[in-house]
């Protein structure tokens, strides 16, 4: 196991490498850069701009250079962990990055632990009751929630928020809380609009993972040696919790580190909708205005997030399931 870490370790200085060159290069490809974008904004406000004003802008935010010095200058800032200033806020992208980045992993772990409370026990009881009514009703709201988009669940309950309950669930705080000072009434107000988003991103990962759930638990239960356990007269919950259960288990450690990467983004459209301050809509509106250094660095951080996830999903599954071994 250790050889397998080093190995994998070591596969990911070039993995990265790639991931960054490809990724700039994409940046790279749509026509114009966030100078372009920033000399339209200013020129549709009605302001004129001059060759030379442009010039000087491009020297200041470091654009006149041609695409491959910028890239190794961004690469060499990143490896130093300066990821540069946005040159839409004008800001240091890590305190952009990291302001947000506390709510963003606080939603996103909740979400995830909502997810499992829902969907392990739903799962198991509709592969141990299968075909029962109770199985029909949870297959039916499964497909639901698969089939809905999130981002309509959000605006949904937005509208029965305000219509029913007289009550605006978006942003973090009541209106009366937005410009207070922190304060114990504040952050009970933050909780209270916090479960919003966490129901909403949870309920199309509960459907998914019901699913999964149900159909692995139906495959273990018919294997041998579950046949055989039972003839033996073990007792039935013993049985499916001690062994199939365990097995059936298995997706939901390998997507721990999906979440990775979801620490840092977070979910953009939802975020967007319910105007809550992720990471998600930072991420949006950097690709949006093509500002390179925070639309890079959030692509490093997810990619390096993702490797990194990736690895310790393997470490667990190899940890949790005896059978499953990784070798050179």
């Amino acid at each position: 196991m250790l050889r397998f870490i080093a190995r994998r370790l070591l596969m990911m200085i070039p993995m990265l490498l790639a991931i960054s060159l490809v990724s700039y290069i994409v940046m790279e490809l749509p026509p114009g850069d966030y100078l372009t974008t920033y000399i339209m904004q200013l020129q549709a406000a009605g302001q004129v701009v001059q060759e030379d004003q442009a010039a000087a802008l491009a020297k200041q935010y470091g654009l006149d250079q041609p695409a491959y010095i910028r890239y190794l200058r961004w690469m060499w800032r990143m490896l130093q962990g300066d990821f540069g200033v946005s040159l839409q806020w004008q800001r240091p992208v890590a305190s952009l990055i990291w302001g947000r980045l506390g709510l963003t992993a606080a939603v996103t772990f909740a979400t995830m632990i909502f997810t499992w409370i829902m969907a392990i026990p739903i799962g198991i009881y509709s592969a141990t009751r299968q075909y029962s009514a109770g199985d029909y009703a949870a297959t039916f709201l499964g497909f639901i929630g698969l089939g809905v988009p999130d981002f309509l669940i959000a605006l949904v309950a937005i509208w029965v928020g305000y219509q029913y309950f007289g009550t605006n669930l978006t942003g973090l705080n009541s209106q009366e809380f937005q410009t207070a000072p922190l304060s114990f009434a504040k952050v009970v107000d933050t909780i209270k609009h916090l479960w919003v988003p966490i129901v909403v991103l949870g309920l199309s990962g509960t459907a998914g993972l019901i699913r999964t759930m149900r159909a692995n638990l139906l495959d273990e239960l018919r294997k041998p040696y579950v046949v055989t356990a039972r003839a033996k007269g073990l007792k039935e919950a013993r049985l499916v919790w001690r062994y199939p259960v365990r097995v059936a288990f298995n997706p939901f450690i390998s997507t721990i580190g999906w979440s990775l990467p979801g620490l840092v983004s977070g979910a953009t459209i939802v975020s967007v909708v319910l105007s809550i301050p992720m990471n998600g809509p930072l991420l949006l509106s950097a690709l949006q205005s093509q500002d390179m250094y925070l639309a890079g660095a959030f692509i490093m951080l997810l990619s390096v997030l993702t490797i990194i996830g990736t690895l310790l999903s393997d470490i667990l599954l190899a940890w949790v399931d005896p059978r499953i071994r990784y070798e050179m």
